[in-house]
């Protein structure tokens, strides 16, 4: 068995890969953005994503779709402890959020969630380790370059796998020193951020190269209707990236992916179910 600690569960991502549900209760995400526009759109849609099978929901309240623009802390605040509160009260679901400042994420803490999800890795802000410590809850470090303005911007690096791994290196150290139990910390290689179209590709077929260099920590994945799968699609709409997400997701799966954030629950938790009884025959 293999267990990620977050404050208030043990969860097990040994026995199959998990399914984090992305809720975005944003107006200008990619994929979703004004879909979930108050708190009782929210817990519809959490109904939905539960009864669907998900085993995390990931809540976020600051889109980080190229050209987006930082929100502020209140800003932030307000859109996601409301949903937060409302989901654990209502669900009992693990929850995670989205976010990578400290006050956001000490306010989330204490409406309910168990996760922080930091797309910066701790390069945003580095306290964001003190509110996981301090509460126990889990923390997501995934890889990204630049800054918030400009992470989707950068020019690709010539090494995409050694510049995650020593990325990763340098966030586990930062969560670590600021008290975070290693049980509670997972990767993410942040597909879409700061790389080359052929550089996520690369990171979904050679996952399990970092997987094996980082056995000790659960890794994420998410590919959910990216812009490298429109491309690969001859252009597909964000709607018509379900096949591709699905197959990268399996494939990340194959290669050692523990957790999958995704905005297709049913479809991601179906495949996992017949990729899993695969693996089962070897």
């Amino acid at each position: 068995m293999r267990i990620w600690k977050t404050s208030r569960r043990s969860l097990n991502y040994g026995d199959r890969s998990l399914v984090m549900a992305i809720l975005n209760v944003t107006p200008d995400s990619f994929s979703d953005g004004g879909s979930v526009s108050n708190v009782d759109d929210a817990l519809r849609r959490a109904e939905k994503f539960v009864a669907e099978g998900a085993d995390i929901l990931d809540v976020g309240g600051e889109s980080t779709r190229p050209g987006s623009v930082r929100v502020s802390v209140d800003e932030e605040v307000e859109r996601v402890v409301p949903v937060i509160e409302a989901i654990a009260k209502r669900f009992d679901i693990p929850v995670s959020v989205d976010t990578s400042k400290s006050e956001v994420a000490t306010r989330a803490i204490d409406a309910g969630a168990e996760i922080i999800n930091d797309i910066s890795g701790l390069r945003f802000d580095e306290t964001v380790a003190e509110v996981a410590a301090r509460s126990r809850a889990a923390l997501i470090l995934m890889h990204s370059r630049g800054e918030f303005e400009n992470m989707h911007s950068q020019q690709p690096v010539a090494d995409i796998l050694k510049e995650v791994a020593s990325d990763f290196r340098r966030g586990i150290s930062a969560a670590k020193d600021h008290g975070v139990a290693t049980e509670s910390i997972a990767l993410d290689v942040g597909i879409g951020f700061g790389k080359a179209p052929e550089q996520n590709l690369e990171l979904i077929a050679k996952l399990d190269k970092l997987t094996a260099e980082f056995k000790t920590f659960p890794m994420l994945i998410g590919t959910s209707r990216k812009s490298f799968i429109g491309k690969l699609l001859d252009d597909a709409p964000v709607t018509e990236r379900i096949a591709g997400s699905l197959a990268t997701a399996m494939i990340a799966v194959w290669k050692g992916a523990n957790i999958l954030r995704v905005h297709d629950v049913k479809e991601t938790v179906d495949s996992v179910r017949v990729i899993s009884a695969i693996r089962d025959q070897l």
